[in-house]
């Protein structure tokens, strides 16, 4: 289906039913993308643009995980959360970035703060269902082991919420990349969603459209591989 649809835009965009300053055809979109890699001229703002990810993803996993491990330990405090977490991503979250500049100074900072903000409450959502999610009788196992709460965390219930906590990491990767790109659009000098944005505004659709098509390449080839990774956890659990 995919391919079709490639097809159909190939075709209307050379037989221009579509404005070639608009859009051109995603033959030209490749070209772009693969003369982009040959040179080497945006390798750099690849490399700041992951790195940025990459810590905000770090810490959004981490933080992420503590705080939904608080929460399944105090099911008060997650009473009290729940409208929070429902309503969390109805906000805004660029309101925040002057704040960020203020706490972090004019870096790449408020960039992993921006992307922080986007992913950690999914991981620590994901980390309170799958730990609700285990089993009863698995628990009633450890208690007939005598095991203490730190044996039943490690060897029982981190085991059996696996899944849950892979999805978790695994939309934490999208929001981390969509907090950062977007950021990058607006708010940085530097950086892949820098150079998309600059190429938007000189008219330069060769080079924005290859920048997307790696984007969306390599972004669609890492979450394809978290799927297959979260696919064979499953399958060793039993599940689908």
């Amino acid at each position: 289906m995919i391919l079709v649809l490639i097809g159909i835009l190939e075709s209307a965009c050379r037989m221009a039913w579509i404005d070639p300053i608009a859009v051109i055809a995603p033959s030209k979109m490749f070209q772009g993308a693969v003369s982009l890699l040959a040179s080497g001229q945006y390798a750099e703002d690849i490399l700041l643009t992951l790195q940025t990810v990459a810590a905000a993803l770090v810490i959004s996993v981490i933080t992420g995980f503590g705080l939904g491990l608080l929460l399944f330990r105090l099911p008060r405090l997650k009473a009290a959360a729940d409208p929070f977490l429902a309503s969390y991503y109805a906000i805004p979250m660029f309101m925040f970035y002057p704040l960020f500049i203020v706490m972090f100074g004019l870096n790449r900072w408020p960039l992993v703060a921006i992307g922080f903000v986007f992913s950690f409450i999914a991981m620590a959502i994901n980390t309170v269902d799958g730990l609700n999610r285990v089993p009863r009788v698995l628990m009633r196992v450890g208690q007939s082991m005598n095991l203490s709460a730190w044996q039943r965390i490690r060897f029982i219930q981190l085991p059996a919420a696996a899944p849950y906590l892979f999805t978790g990491v695994k939309l934490a990767v999208v929001y981390a990349f969509i907090g950062v790109i977007a950021g990058e659009f607006v708010l940085a000098g530097a950086g892949f969603g820098y150079r998309i944005a600059f190429a938007y505004n000189a008219f330069d659709n060769a080079t924005m459209y290859g920048l997307l098509v790696l984007l969306i390449g390599g972004v669609g080839g890492l979450n394809l591989s978290l799927y297959r990774w979260e696919r064979l956890i499953h399958e060793r659990r039993g599940g689908r």
